[in-house]
């Protein structure tokens, strides 16, 4: 038989501290130099993390087939970027995918003078890169309404609608047939 709560212990459970966090990397019997390293990648962590909640900032969406980004643009920063809590190059691998993201500044000039923080998921890395294009666009026409027609003519505003077809019954795929056999 359960106990039910009255009114003050609930009260009384709310009212009591958090247990303090624990250090999310444990260190064993490591070296001066290893400490240091791990201090220096807990920071510039805690910076990529904390670039979209100081100051004023522009929120936007962009979609790409299943992936969705929610963009924050920070006016009068640094030029960071920062995707899930991390820096984007360390996020996004090749090139390609980089310079996707960073078009929309780099465009409009204003590469070096906002900040930049996503939250992205679902989808594949390649449709994440065009969800966060999209968003970064939408954020930038918000800033600047003279910006709009430079990105639309670019395609950067447009939501790309080109998702996967669903597979049919009675078909191996979307459309391929099954193989056809004459006996």
């Amino acid at each position: 038989m359960a106990i039910k709560k009255t009114p003050e212990k609930k009260e009384e459970e709310k009212k009591k501290p958090a247990p303090a966090k624990k250090p999310a990397v444990k260190v064993l019997k490591k070296g001066k130099e290893d400490l240091e390293k791990i201090k220096q990648l807990e920071k510039t962590e805690e910076e990529a993390g904390k670039v979209a909640k100081g100051g004023s900032f522009i929120p936007a969406v962009g979609r790409r087939k299943t992936s969705i980004a929610r963009v924050r643009l920070v006016k009068n920063g640094e030029g960071v970027i920062t995707v899930n809590g991390k820096k984007f190059d360390t996020y996004f691998t090749t090139y390609d995918l980089r310079d996707q993201i960073v078009a929309p500044l780099r465009i409009t000039g204003q590469e070096t003078s906002v900040d930049v923080s996503v939250k992205v998921q679902g989808g594949g890395i390649r449709g994440q890169a065009e969800a966060i294009r999209h968003g970064v666009s939408r954020a930038l026409v918000e800033l600047n309404p003279t910006f709009r027609k430079t990105l639309k003519k670019l395609g950067y505003l447009t939501r790309d609608p080109r998702k996967r077809e669903r597979k049919k019954f009675g078909l191996k795929g979307a459309r391929r047939a099954p193989q056809w056999s004459k006996r």
